[in-house]
């Protein structure tokens, strides 16, 4: 039976067999590409609820993934999750300020907590950053932006203790890297921390302006 869908892109968060099965032969795809030596991280946001999320990890761990990210606002119902799988969980990149996190901390309802540093801000971030390492817990930064917010959030990692990994989006328009005056650098899968004043780089203004927000 099928879960009625409000539209494409959208979803009742009700888990088919048909997804469990497309999920499993597209991770299962990539581990037999890359061979056991590279890690593979899996999102599925607020895709599904939490019987939905318990059967995706069921399904996936043959394949010795290095996280499964998923978000919900219920810490309870997230450890239900992390409970009942081997795969390190990984989640909220949409919780904000060391309050917010704190009920699911405090519960080890994650092995990773995923911190969006721009929504935070830097001096945030590092609290919420300094309380999972009270509890054992590292940390991942939120970060699917530009370069600056490459940076910003490279700053934040060189800060703390507990970082578990960095995340960069490298799929963007072909101009990306002109936006600013110094682009991130990542070489043999690690990012330079920039030496320069600030945060290490600038906007540049005038490309900005050769690419208008269109609504």
């Amino acid at each position: 039976m099928q879960g009625y869908k409000g539209g494409d892109g959208s979803t009742d968060q009700n888990l088919d067999r048909k997804v469990v099965d497309d999920i499993v032969a597209l991770i299962g795809t990539f581990r037999d590409s890359v061979g056991k030596d590279i890690d593979i991280c899996i999102d599925l946001n607020f895709n599904f609820k939490t019987e939905g999320n318990i059967a995706v990890a069921k399904a996936l761990e043959q394949f010795d993934l290095h996280w499964l990210e998923f978000e919900s606002y219920d810490p309870h119902a997230l450890l239900q999750v992390k409970e009942t799988t081997r795969i390190p969980i990984c989640s909220g990149e949409n919780l904000s300020t060391n309050r917010g996190y704190r009920p699911f901390l405090e519960l080890h309802a994650m092995d990773v907590a995923a911190i969006d540093v721009l929504w935070n801000g830097l001096a945030q971030s590092k609290k919420i950053a300094d309380m999972a390492e009270v509890y054992e817990i590292n940390v991942a930064p939120h970060n699917h932006y530009s370069h600056l917010a490459t940076f910003i959030s490279a700053h934040f990692c060189a800060t703390i203790p507990n970082v578990r990994i960095f995340e960069a989006d490298i799929d963007d328009v072909p101009w990306k890297d002109e936006l600013v005056t110094k682009p991130a650098v990542i070489k043999n899968g690690y990012l330079n921390i920039p030496d320069g004043p600030g945060w290490g780089t600038e906007l540049n203004e005038d490309v900005i302006k050769k690419h208008p927000w269109t609504f």
